[in-house]
């Protein structure tokens, strides 16, 4: 079964490994680099059709290097993930349906509006660049929007909402999953496609990562996707452990609120320390998709895996799907 993740970090391991080889550290390669959660070979056993890779600048970098920053992961994308033959990038949410058998298709995905400051023109490169989905903050305060993590809990500013209208008019996601509750719901007023792409269910586990069911229930008016996240720490809360059948309270809590059409998986893999047992990294997605069979009848864990994706690409998915 085809599978669509909507988030991972190998970018960023990418790129310290990279800065490593500057003092001898040891060399990482997208192939099949065991450090790699998603490297291709992992991709190719465990069926993933489409893989987003987030660029991450963290925030407590230097304001002037955080471009540099973004670029050195731009690169890897291309040099890297790019550089095997069978991975080819979306730039046009229309060139999924255009992947031949074997290949896999790479979104390059924006966590955080650092990597660009309050400068649009490096936010115009980024699209040009390729970016289909962006959010505006990870869990820091920066000069689009608070995220979770800031105490002061701000919405967005006039230069975030500014780029969620970018994000609108260039057919990009704007991604929820690490804002501050005021900036979601701020986004649920202005974007034309809102995701949280790596997001669980705060009732199950009370984490401010996760949304509580007054935000599910306006992603799902929205036609927005809320995308699970494996994180152990987002799914039993307090614990770094956690089974797949934990994992598949989250997809029953999002069905019991009427998101059946609105669920997908966003793994966050190569960004976490922790992982599900039996779901260490993207070659064991047969594991998970097992479950869900045993739990979902086969129409609904095709739309958990790939087609509720696939019916909510900006521009194109079909509304009477999305309901």
């Amino acid at each position: 079964m085809q599978i669509i993740d909507t988030h991972c970090d190998a970018l960023l391991k990418l790129q310290v490994a990279k800065r490593n080889e500057l003092f001898r550290g040891k060399p990482v390669h997208f192939l099949d680099a065991e450090e790699l959660d998603t490297n291709f070979l992992r991709l190719q056993q465990g069926g993933v059709k489409v893989q987003f890779f987030a660029v991450f600048v963290h925030p407590e970098l230097p304001d002037n290097e955080k471009w540099q920053h973004c670029l050195e992961q731009v690169d890897l994308f291309y040099s890297e993930v790019l550089g095997q033959p069978l991975m080819k990038q979306i730039r046009r949410w229309e060139d999924i349906d255009t992947l031949a058998p074997g290949e896999i298709g790479a979104v390059l995905a924006l966590e955080g509006a650092d990597a660009f400051g309050n400068d649009l023109v490096k936010l115009r490169h980024l699209y040009r660049l390729g970016v289909l989905s962006l959010g505006l903050t990870w869990n820091f305060a920066n000069l689009c929007a608070d995220g979770v993590g800031e105490p002061r809990g701000g919405g967005l500013t006039l230069l975030g909402k500014q780029v969620v209208q970018l994000n609108n008019d260039h057919r990009v996601f704007t991604d929820v999953s690490h804002l501050s509750p005021a900036g979601f719901w701020d986004v649920m007023e202005l974007a034309d496609y809102p995701i949280a792409s790596h997001s669980n269910a705060r009732k199950l586990c009370d984490h401010p990562r996760n949304l509580d069911d007054r935000q599910i229930q306006a992603m799902f008016s929205r036609n927005g996707l809320i995308d699970v996240v494996f994180c152990p720490e987002f799914i039993n809360a307090g614990s770094q452990q956690a089974e797949i059948d934990d994992l598949l309270r989250h997809i029953d809590h999002f069905c019991s609120l009427g998101g059946e059409r609105h669920i997908g998986l966003g793994s966050d893999f190569d960004g976490i320390f922790d992982h599900v047992a039996q779901l260490e990294d993207a070659s064991a997605y047969p594991n998970l998709i097992e479950a869900l069979q045993k739990r979902y009848s086969e129409d609904q864990v095709e739309r958990f895996a790939f087609r509720n994706f696939l019916a909510h690409r900006p521009g194109i998915g079909d509304a009477s799907s999305r309901t």
